[in-house]
């Protein structure tokens, strides 16, 4: 018995190895095809404005010139990036947050409570994740302008609250990650709905809820389409808005290109998103993997 178990496992190893190799091949193209624009962002915001013209991309050349540039970003035109940045935390911590809050508590409220209608929220909630936020981008502006909103920072926070995909995620994990039983012991035993929510399931949802956040984080804090057609004064800019504005200064009559400082505020602007990935990684990957494996 063993001579032909032995024989099946030296004729299963070599696709076995060939099937490693070639997932190594295919990993390592998508690592080196993810990080040679963070490689080219790096290198180019270490070059002064002359260098960054006339040099190749991927290779210092001149004087190392990134803390400078950094500095002038930090101060250009009456540290205008600075208050972008501001702009840009505020939209993050009213609307992603906000819409983090109303994702799990609606999510949980749809998972363990039945109620009339729960199919039908439950076909808008899928109808919402399939419609693109640019075809409700028009109707948005319309409601707004009536209401007198816009070139406010309320026209970006009100519309970031909506995360259909967020309440959906929130709906599924908490379907799985709280047994009803657990409910039903808490009630029996004298605890109240918010009790139990806050006491019992809210520690159990924590994996979800980083989900959500970092998902809503990133969609707010990259969010360009919605606040160019709510936004037109340059003091309520997000960090997306500001740094077009920088890039097609070069374009206007009489314009200074700043192209080194536009490479450098894209730098800037997308170390808070990998630290909070790397920050939060544990509990992103866990959320994620939720649910996957039945007992």
């Amino acid at each position: 018995m063993q001579g032909p178990m032995l024989r099946s496992r030296r004729h299963r190893s070599p696709g076995r190895s060939r099937r490693s190799v070639l997932l190594t091949v295919l990993t390592s193209l998508v690592v080196v095809y993810t990080l040679i624009p963070l490689v080219w962002l790096f290198i180019n915001a270490t070059k002064t404005q002359p260098k960054l013209l006339d040099s190749f991309g991927l290779w210092f050349s001149g004087h190392f010139a990134l803390w400078d540039n950094v500095r002038e970003t930090l101060t250009y035109n009456d540290h205008i990036f600075v208050r972008w940045l501001l702009n840009t935390l505020l939209y993050v911590v009213a609307g992603a947050g906000g819409a983090t809050v109303l994702a799990v508590l609606g999510g949980y409220a749809l998972a363990k409570f039945n109620f009339p209608g729960k199919r039908g929220v439950f076909a808008v909630v899928i109808g919402a994740v399939a419609v693109p936020g640019a075809a409700l981008a028009v109707p948005t502006f319309l409601m707004f302008s009536k209401m007198g909103l816009t070139d406010t920072p309320w026209a970006v926070i009100i519309p970031s609250l909506v995360s259909p995909f967020g309440l959906y995620l929130m709906w599924v994990f908490a379907s799985e990650a709280i047994p009803d039983e657990l409910l039903e012991a808490a009630r029996m035993d004298g605890a109240g709905e918010v009790r139990t929510f806050f006491r019992i399931c809210l520690p159990l949802l924590g994996p979800g809820i980083v989900t959500v956040l970092l998902f809503t984080v990133v969609a707010t804090w990259n969010n360009y389409f919605l606040p160019l057609i709510m936004i037109k004064d340059p003091d309520w800019y997000p960090l997306t808005l500001g740094l077009n504005a920088w890039n097609n200064q070069a374009s206007t009559a009489g314009g200074q290109p700043v192209f080194n400082l536009v490479i450098t505020g894209s730098l800037l602007t997308i170390i808070p998103l990998i630290a909070a990935f790397l920050l939060l990684q544990r509990y992103w990957q866990s959320g994620l993997s939720a649910g996957s494996v039945k007992e």
